[in-house]
């Protein structure tokens, strides 16, 4: 055993506290210390800026025929929309010339029964959508009486009535809103309803791309549209908001653009961005409907002709 001295113990002394010191400054630097590292990891990671999730209906797609329509009367179909309570359930109606009926299909071609919406008339029904009703407690149809192809009408009119039952035969009374545009009439085929908020889109059918108009929400009476961005694709025949209320999706005659929404914007901020589309056109002969899924992962369309065909359109694998 070899006996320390004074002098030693204080050489021993002082080493120890260099060594502590030395891993201090280390430890508040820029060293090795491990934790001092994940923490800027982190920090460098919450700063950097999200990538914007890309809408699974702008990759490619994949289509199949699920259906044809059963009853070959049904030749002018041209609004088609998902039903809220029931995803087997398809809303559809027919373009100018037929009565206000709306026609409940499936997705393999079945019809399930044709509901008259009471009150209503149909100069030029040309699309339909859904959402939850006002009072919270279960589902409206909005059908939208805004063809105009000689773009001539002083107003239009869009008619919510509660979702029926297939086989109800003719719907409760329908409310109606009177709307006319700030610049003039315009023919439109499209109806957008925020599911979130409530508020009605309305985009304009034109050769140079169309143009969307808006109210804040559904109310009984008169109105007039504000004018919003211009909106693609050109000659737009329908379009749709997932019932999550996160993806809009308009397409044309052979084309489809599709927006993905950014926290709590409203639809027509979301419209004023630039879709994206996918490498896959529809090409569907007279296409003019589109109905999202629940979660804007997949549409449906049907298209006009005897028999009218129902198709299916999913993300490639």
């Amino acid at each position: 055993m070899v006996r320390q001295t004074e002098g030693m113990r204080v050489r021993s002394l002082v080493s120890l506290l260099l060594v502590l010191a030395a891993g201090a400054i280390a430890g508040c630097g820029d060293g090795d210390d491990a934790t001092p590292a994940a923490s800027a990891t982190t920090t460098a990671a919450a700063a950097a800026p999200k990538r914007p999730v890309t809408p699974a209906l702008c990759r490619k797609l994949d289509d199949a025929v699920t259906g044809r329509v059963q009853d070959r009367a049904l030749n002018e179909l041209s609004g088609l929309v998902q039903s809220r309570a029931d995803p087997g359930l398809l809303w559809s109606h027919e373009d100018s010339g037929a009565g206000p009926q709306l026609w409940a299909l499936t997705p393999d071609g079945r019809v399930l029964g044709g509901v008259t919406v009471t009150g209503a008339q149909a100069v030029d029904w040309e699309d339909i959508a859904t959402g939850p009703a006002p009072s919270g407690e279960g589902n409206v149809l909005y059908v939208a009486d805004i063809g105009d192809n000689r773009a001539q009408r002083d107003s239009v009119t869009v008619y919510r009535i509660p979702e029926p039952s297939p086989g109800a035969g003719a719907s409760a009374p329908a409310e109606q809103m009177v709307l006319r545009y700030p610049d003039g009439p315009r023919d439109a085929e499209t109806l957008l309803v925020d599911p979130r908020r409530g508020t009605l889109v309305i985009v304009s059918k034109e050769i140079s791309g169309g143009r969307a108009y808006s109210v804040p929400r559904f109310t009984p009476g008169e109105a007039t549209l504000r004018r919003g961005p211009e909106v693609a694709p050109v000659f737009a025949t329908g379009g749709d908001v997932s019932a999550d209320g996160r993806v809009v999706a308009v397409r044309g005659y052979t084309s489809l653009a599709v927006w993905r929404r950014r926290g709590g914007e409203s639809i027509v901020a979301t419209l004023r961005r630039a879709p994206c589309t996918p490498p896959t056109s529809l090409f569907e002969g007279q296409g003019e409907a589109l109905a999202l899924n629940r979660t804007g992962t997949a549409a449906r369309t049907v298209a006009e002709g005897s028999p009218a065909v129902l198709r299916r359109y999913v993300p490639a694998r």
